[in-house]
């Protein structure tokens, strides 16, 4: 593959002063944490770099310096890793949702699953079995069920747009924000991350906005009637749109929203939402339907999920079934056990475990969640679940087990910040025989595993990819009970 170093997307952030070094031939030999890569400096410090591939060859300019690293730019290129592949997205280099794309994806599964392994052997110390291969995604691109878009009324401009020297008449944006800037917005031309008609329904609003002067918002002067569009597609093939207005203008309101659903009649769920606070966040807000019904749904293995402009559900809906099929296969249920779903948001692990257990029981801290979880449940006609409302440090304690009865299995999946350690030490007091381990993190998830280990050993171990051209990544583990050890 050729390549011209001189086109490598420049990652164009604004910093602080700082004074900056220069290092010449420096070659990026892995990648770390957060997407970026790493090289040496001739000192021995490492170089957390963020524009290059494992295998440049490169000039660095510092950016920051601290005690046992430096972070850093490529500037000249002279040597492209064979792991390098061509970009498809224009927008590469500059939007930043995608940071991996210049990259080969069987490059991004192998950093992937080596990130997992050293994660639980590094911070977890933990004694792993052969990890199972990284399961990848069949779709590389358009595998999002959801997206959300911010409006600005003063866009970022790129480098081409500055060096140019022509006046820009349109500085309005519908899109990402660029990393690290709250208030600037890069107006996205196509994304590549949700399937049609993500895009068409995007510029439409743009257009249609721009043409008839409905006013993009400022997040810096808290102005404008647009502030940010959100579209949600199912594998039933149902559409979600939901537009966030700063400003309660009736007539403008209805002028966009009609035009959508003329446009676009294939629009399932057309909402609104009219926030007018500091931030973005829908959760404490009312969302009127404005057209159809306020709901889509999702559909997996012929159980449905009904989904809301609130409701959680995994992104990237083909990977998410192989990500409950490996926690079901790992959970090895024979239809005699009480489970436990630590975390269970809408109720989908615990629905889709359902079947192959004798009872399950569901613990949330969002109401809205549970709502939906219990919702879901009846319509799928599944009767042997339980779902309960709180924060789980709190809930999940002696007297709810005293209640609700001790389980022979847990299956938690907590966000990133992974389990509260008090929620940690109540699976221990518990003990039961299985715990599945499902976590977005391998970093907090190794943490919560080494409070386990002197407990449980770690049988099993599968990292799935749900999100391709990006460095996050899945990952399942089977705890067993070690045998010294006495059920309490």
């Amino acid at each position: 593959m050729s390549l011209n170093p001189e086109k490598i997307p420049y990652f164009c952030v604004m910093r602080r002063k700082n004074k900056r070094q220069i290092f010449e031939n420096v070659e990026v030999v892995d990648a770390g944490a957060k997407g970026k890569t790493i090289g040496k400096a001739p000192d021995g410090r490492v170089i957390f770099l963020t524009n290059t591939v494992p295998g440049d060859i490169v000039d660095v300019q510092t950016t920051k310096k601290r005690k046992s690293y430096f972070e850093g730019e490529a500037t000249h290129f002279h040597t492209l890793s064979p792991k390098r592949v061509t970009p498809v997205c224009e927008h590469f280099g500059v939007c930043g949702g995608c940071k991996w794309q210049d990259m080969g994806y069987e490059h991004q599964l192998f950093y992937k699953q080596k990130e997992v392994e050293n994660n639980l052997r590094r911070i977890g110390h933990l004694e792993l079995p052969e990890t199972m291969p990284i399961l990848g995604s069949k779709k590389q691109y358009f595998y999002r069920n959801k997206m959300e878009f911010s409006f600005s009324d003063s866009r970022w401009l790129t480098l081409d747009e500055i060096n140019s020297g022509e006046e820009i008449q349109d500085k309005n944006a519908l899109g990402f924000h660029i990393p690290g800037m709250w208030d600037k917005i890069l107006d996205i031309k196509k994304c590549h991350l949700q399937e049609d008609p993500s895009n068409a329904i995007r510029l439409e609003i743009r257009e249609f906005a721009v043409n008839n002067n409905l006013s993009f918002f400022n997040p810096r002067n808290q102005h404008g009637l647009l502030r940010t569009a959100m579209i949600r597609t199912s594998s039933t093939g149902e559409i979600m749109v939901m537009v966030q207005f700063f400003e309660n203008d009736q007539d403008k309101r209805d002028l966009l929203m009609d035009h959508l659903s003329t446009t676009f009649p294939e629009i399932t769920a057309l909402l609104y939402v009219i926030n007018q606070k500091q931030n973005d966040t829908i959760y404490d807000q009312e969302v009127v339907c404005y057209a159809g019904r306020d709901h889509i749904f999702e559909e997996m293995e012929g159980l449905q999920f009904k989904i809301t402009a609130k409701s959680f559900y995994q992104t990237n809906s083909d990977q998410a079934f192989e990500l409950y099929k490996i926690t079901r296969d790992f959970a090895g249920l024979t239809g005699e056990e009480l489970v436990y779903d630590l975390y269970t948001g809408t109720g989908t692990i615990a629905q889709f475990v359902a079947r192959n257990a004798k009872k399950v029981v569901g613990i949330e801290a969002v109401p809205e969640a549970i709502a939906d979880a219990k919702a879901n449940a009846e319509r799928n006609n599944i009767h042997n679940v339980q779902f309960f409302v709180g924060d789980m440090k709190n809930v999940f304690n002696a007297t709810f087990i005293a209640t609700h009865g001790k389980p022979d299995l847990i299956i938690t999946d907590p966000p990133r910040d992974g389990m509260h350690k008090d929620v940690v030490q109540q699976i221990l007091n518990i003990s039961p025989e299985k715990v599945v381990y499902v976590s977005c993190n391998s970093a907090t998830q190794a943490r919560d595993l080494e409070l386990m280990k002197e407990d449980y050993e770690v049988a099993k171990v599968q990292p799935v990819d749900m999100f391709p051209q990006t460095h996050h990544v899945e990952n399942v583990v089977l705890l067993k009970k070690r045998k010294n050890q006495v059920p309490s």
